[in-house]
């Protein structure tokens, strides 16, 4: 373009872009030189680093960088710190005898704190964050327990799970499909009885039959009074805590179709010091015996 051929804005003697909105042009001013230089200063600067360190995504992982950095490698390292200052504290805790752990003030105190993380990782998608349970999941607040509540039994539960087919010492109890061997009516007559158990609202006449029911088909587990065998799994159900629902529906389809829960066994996952660490944490949470 010859100089006769350019915009030059008559007030500043600037030349023009040529772009013009409502009469407004706009000036083709130089850029200022500290922009500029801040511009090329940031281009060098993303050249070196894209060099320097982890960069580029390829097949297996990205580019490792010339100067090695990495993440993961210092979250290892730290974790790596912890573990060697925590070190006699977890050895002792994988030696400890867990019915005299409270003995040592310390070492409960840890034991407790790293079962809270170990929880929180591990069990807290089943039991909930304050393992306060749901439905199918046990409330690890309160005091009916499966298999016991003291802190022995618990570890062994977390050990080797529930119902599982991984870990051949499992805890283990299988309800039967009541629907394959009773009639429906003589099922509501057996709900009728359970809800008698421990409520005042169910059919008198209904809970009369269901109870004759109950002692030929579900005593053998639950015991004749319905209070359960905790060393088998069998619930005790006079005392209205319950793991799938209480109310007539649930109890019908759980006798009907019956409950399968599962437990993986934590053992081959945790080391021994975090098993018992765990244990600590859930039997100390007011429920554990």
């Amino acid at each position: 373009m010859s100089e006769h051929d350019k915009d030059i804005d008559t007030e500043t003697g600037v030349e023009t872009t040529g772009h013009e909105w409502d009469g407004i042009k706009e000036l083709n001013n130089p850029l200022p030189r500290w922009w500029l230089w801040t511009f090329y200063l940031c281009i060098l600067w993303g050249v070196w680093y894209v060099i320097a360190y982890p960069a580029w995504p390829m097949i297996k992982g990205a580019t490792e960088g010339y100067l090695g950095y990495s993440t993961r490698a210092n979250v290892e390292a730290d974790i790596n710190a912890f573990n060697d200052k925590n070190a006699d504290l977890r050895a002792a805790l994988t030696e400890v005898d867990l019915t005299k752990l409270e003995e040592d003030e310390a070492l409960s105190r840890f034991a407790v704190a790293g079962g809270a993380a170990v929880f929180r990782t591990n069990c807290s998608q089943c039991h909930g964050s304050g393992a306060a349970g749901a439905k199918g999941y046990p409330n690890l607040l309160d005091d009916d327990w499966l298999w016991g509540g003291t802190i022995e039994e618990i570890a062994y539960t977390i050990n080797h799970g529930i119902r599982n087919e991984i870990d051949p010492d499992a805890r283990w109890t299988e309800m039967p499909a009541f629907g394959e061997i009773l009639e429906k009516d003589q099922i509501s007559q057996v709900v009728q009885h359970v809800i008698s158990l421990s409520s005042t609202e169910f059919d008198t006449a209904m809970a009369a039959e269901g109870a004759v029911i109950f002692d030929e088909q579900c005593s053998a587990c639950h015991a004749v009074d319905g209070a359960g065998d905790r060393a088998i799994g069998a619930p005790n159900l006079t005392d209205a805590i319950w793991l799938y629902g209480g109310d007539e529906q649930t109890l019908t389809e759980t006798i009907t179709y019956s409950r399968f829960g599962v437990m993986p066994p934590w053992g081959p996952r945790l080391s021994q010091s975090d098993v018992n660490a765990v244990a600590a944490y859930v039997h100390q949470l007011g429920g554990g015996e």
